[in-house]
């Protein structure tokens, strides 16, 4: 068996940054249970001068053990022990670009990247697709200014989105026309009204890159989604709920009630999924439980996954956790 060190990427969050290798011990768990067959054990935080990481053992990596570990949310470089020395492995990211599409939009209430990055991650070892191979299309509900929906375009997936702000709407549509100008991508961007007798439903972001990877982004209310989009589209359902904090739950004004908001969405939600698909939520543990949120998932026909270790505190009203399930 040999011994391997994970360099946890830093984070400008202070609060994450100290949490940052618990979770990513969380990750690696899941990552070895499920792409790497069980191959990986020792799993185990620790320091090299001073320094934190984690650890773990497994035989000799293989090019695409490495190419699945490569894009562990917290991994900033990976190196095999050998005696006091830390040699370095090679690592094959999946990002299609810049990661300036990631970071560079800064506003109040955005997720933190690596944490996106980590609940994707999950979702995706939940489903029935494969994390390399495969091009899974990822809806967002609640896709706010695009942090899960550009995260999904970093791995050359598919994106799809709803969100109800249309200031949030069309600062998005704003930022990522930009983006796209400014790196010289060969792309098509419109925003266009949906209209369903003469009524005006909702307003449409459609977006394609280089003629093979498609975004679209719905200004309309959540709990509204299958009436724009058709049953069976996504292969991921990827979004943060709600905290009832900074996060209102826009229905019925701004409730601080998520958990009413995902009992009358959840439903529309699972519609949208294809079978063979994952759900993964994070929440608010102050203002959502997570057996009633697993309840309403198992009620809409989904198998609950378990994922321990990803309670961690953001700040001193929201202590976050995720759920991840099956269909």
């Amino acid at each position: 068996m040999s011994r391997y060190a994970l360099l946890i990427a830093p984070s400008s969050n202070r609060v994450y940054a100290d949490t940052a290798p618990r979770l990513a011990l969380a990750e690696l768990a899941v990552f070895g249970r499920t792409a790497l067959k069980g191959r990986l054990g020792e799993l185990e935080e620790t320091t090299f001068g001073g320094v934190p990481y984690v650890t773990f053992e497994a035989e000799d990596l293989t090019d695409r053990d490495v190419a699945y570990l490569s894009n562990l949310s917290a991994m900033f470089a990976l190196f095999k022990v050998e005696g006091d020395l830390l040699r370095p492995v090679g690592l094959q990211r999946l990002d299609t670009f810049d990661d300036d599409l990631i970071t560079i939009q800064k506003y109040a209430g955005k997720t933190n990247e690596q944490f996106t990055k980590l609940l994707l991650n999950v979702t995706m070892l939940a489903s029935g697709k494969d994390l390399l191979d495969d091009r899974p299309v990822v809806f967002d509900p609640m896709a706010g200014r695009g942090t899960t929906l550009n995260q999904a375009l970093m791995y050359g997936y598919d994106a799809l989105g709803c969100d109800l702000d249309q200031k949030d709407f069309e600062a998005y549509a704003a930022f990522l026309k930009t983006w796209l100008k400014r790196k010289r991508l060969k792309h098509r961007a419109e925003v266009n009204p949906v209209r369903r007798e003469k009524k005006l439903l909702a307003r449409k972001l459609e977006v394609t890159i280089a003629g093979r990877q498609s975004l679209v982004m719905y200004n309309i209310d959540a709990l509204k989604a299958r009436e724009v989009i058709k049953v069976r589209t996504a292969d991921l359902v990827v979004t943060d709920a709600p905290y009832g904090v900074t996060h209102g739950a826009h229905h019925k004004g701004l409730s601080r009630k998520p958990i009413d908001l995902l009992a009358e969405a959840v439903p529309g939600w699972v519609e949208i999924l294809k079978p063979g698909g994952a759900f993964g939520i994070a929440f608010n543990t102050f203002t959502a439980d997570k057996d009633d949120i697993a309840g309403l998932l198992e009620d809409a026909g989904l198998m609950v996954l378990e994922t321990p270790g990803f309670t961690h505190r953001v700040d001193q009203a929201i202590t976050r956790d995720i759920l991840v399930a099956a269909k």
